[in-house]
């Protein structure tokens, strides 16, 4: 199995939904060859082929159903967890999923986890690195941590697309070129600071695109927190690789060298961003893995056997 576990599809059903609810972003999701039509699967199949690529781990985000809402939530959860339940079925030699979860809305995200890993038989959740403005280690959510914690399954954290909640980043063009790595890189310190990763040591934490920007940070952060936050409960580095994360680098051979030196390689998985890196970008999503000039057998573990330890796949 080579597992690509960044991956999207969105209906324009869904997309619909969350736009009568009041999002506006959605425009960049739609027209991306990312939907459930015969025709943009027959596609992705055969890019995935290209590239032998075997599996795809579906997610929503940043096209979640965080809404302020509960009814609006829940309706949404549904929906978009009933469409990645029937791709699954449809096409279960290619499709995995991750549920997407009703936030900010505590009660109604633990229920429907119940439903999504119990019922629908997904292989974990996803959100966004921030849900409506507040932070994912807030206290608030933490009843869904621990039972993601009890069953060993699954959270992964993809970027909300908010630009960081910085007007200097979203009002200048920037949100997906460097706000997206930022709000990684973010919300991972929250997740540190707040001690999670070894609070909840069952629940496995896979951040996207290489961390952000904390490879080139891991060190500055051992280095100051003692004197700016003390209270944090262990060295950033030693929680930082308690998570694992996407190997998605836009092909920049640098960056995955500095994730694989800062983390380990056997904290990296293969990530893609279908659909916004496609055909050749796609196939250099994975080739440049191979082509890294890592030490033998690293490249093989990221491609080929991690995905399937961290999402409790046998193969």
């Amino acid at each position: 199995m080579r597992i690509d576990v960044h991956a999207h599809l969105w209906s324009e059903a869904y997309l619909d939904l969350l736009e009568g609810y009041g999002k506006t972003d959605t425009a960049t999701q739609r027209g991306t060859g990312a939907g459930p039509t015969e025709a943009e699967i027959e596609a992705r199949f055969a890019l995935m082929d290209s590239a032998g690529v075997t599996h795809q781990v579906l997610s929503a985000p940043p096209q979640s159903p965080h809404l302020p809402q509960v009814q609006h939530a829940v309706r949404a959860a549904r929906y978009v967890n009933d469409e990645y339940a029937e791709a699954q079925r449809r096409w279960p030699d290619r499709f995995l999923a991750f549920g997407s979860l009703p936030f900010p809305h505590t009660d109604a995200a633990l229920e429907e986890l119940v439903r999504v890993l119990d019922q629908l038989a997904m292989v974990g959740v996803a959100i966004t690195t921030t849900v409506l403005g507040r932070s994912i280690a807030d206290p608030a959510f933490e009843p869904v941590y621990e039972e993601l914690d009890r069953r060993e399954s699954v959270l992964y954290i993809h970027p909300a697309g908010c630009g960081a909640g910085t007007p200097l980043i979203s009002e200048h063009g920037l949100t997906w070129q460097i706000g997206a790595p930022i709000e990684d890189t973010i919300a991972i310190m929250h997740l540190i600071r707040a001690g999670i990763p070894s609070r909840y040591p069952g629940m496995r934490i896979i951040a996207s695109h290489l961390g952000g920007a904390l490879p080139m940070l891991l060190q500055r952060a051992d280095n100051q927190y003692g004197w700016e936050t003390p209270d944090t409960p262990e060295a950033p580095s030693a929680a930082a690789r308690r998570l694992w994360y996407d190997s998605v680098g836009h092909g920049h051979t640098p960056a995955l060298v500095a994730a694989v030196q800062s983390f380990g390689a056997d904290r990296i998985l293969l990530g893609t961003d279908f659909p916004y890196e496609s055909g050749d970008l796609f196939r250099t999503a994975v080739a440049y893995v191979e082509h890294a000039g890592l030490p033998e057998g690293q490249s093989r573990r990221i491609l080929d056997t991690n995905a399937p330890d961290v999402l409790g796949l046998r193969v």
